[in-house]
């Protein structure tokens, strides 16, 4: 959430360098994708799996998605039938029905402070290309997306029978915990943790980020 795609500028890059085609998509009310007044996880994979079949006539060899994004590529995941899936802090439940004027008064309160100079104070991890990233894509959110997405039905995406499968946590994680994840090992899905790393894990901990998913690519 309030993320976009070339939030994985440097991460594409890296996997770039090694001969990898890499799509990374913005979704509905992110980036430059258009806004969903219809906004719902079960939408969102719909969307998902629409554009990524009019790029590709293949699976992904890999597919990777944070937070909220794992959320979606979980419950996409028999459509896209990837060889090999990422999550990265990623909850697989998701609760809906939420109260529409406290959640826009939330994400109205997150998408103001997240300026550059907001970034800088907040994410000394962060670099300058970093803070226009993410200052960028505040500016463009939607924020009644959000709401929509909130608002709508929750559930439980949690994979059943995953392909070859990861979760990458910081530790501590607040959606991640301990239980979750000796659950998430016992379904065949299997954790790694970087410790005192941010929920984006890929911006305070790059290095450490992709040798946890060195031999996913």
């Amino acid at each position: 959430m309030l993320g976009c795609r070339q939030s994985w500028w440097r991460v594409a890059r890296e996997l770039a360098s090694r001969n990898r085609r890499v799509i990374a998509l913005d979704l509905p009310g992110h980036g430059d994708s258009d806004a969903e007044p219809a906004n719902s996880v079960p939408r969102v994979v719909e969307l998902v799996v629409e554009t990524w079949k009019a790029l590709s006539s293949d699976s992904p060899v890999l597919a990777m998605g944070h937070s909220y994004g794992g959320t979606v590529l979980a419950a996409a995941l028999d459509q896209l039938a990837p060889e090999s899936a990422v999550f990265i802090d990623s909850p697989f439940t998701k609760r809906g029905g939420w109260d529409p004027s406290v959640v826009r008064t939330e994400y109205a309160r997150s998408k103001a402070a997240r300026t550059a100079d907001g970034l800088r104070e907040r994410r000394p991890f962060y670099s300058e290309r970093d803070i226009e990233v993410e200052s960028r894509a505040a500016e463009q959110f939607d924020v009644e997306s959000a709401v929509a997405l909130a608002v709508s039905e929750g559930g439980d995406w949690t994979p059943s029978a995953p392909p070859r499968s990861l979760m990458v946590r910081p530790s501590p994680s607040d959606y991640i915990t301990d239980d979750i994840a000796e659950d998430l090992r016992r379904r065949g899905i299997e954790v790694r943790d970087i410790p005192g790393a941010e929920h984006s894990v890929w911006y305070s901990h790059f290095e450490d980020f992709m040798a946890a998913i060195d031999d996913r690519y």
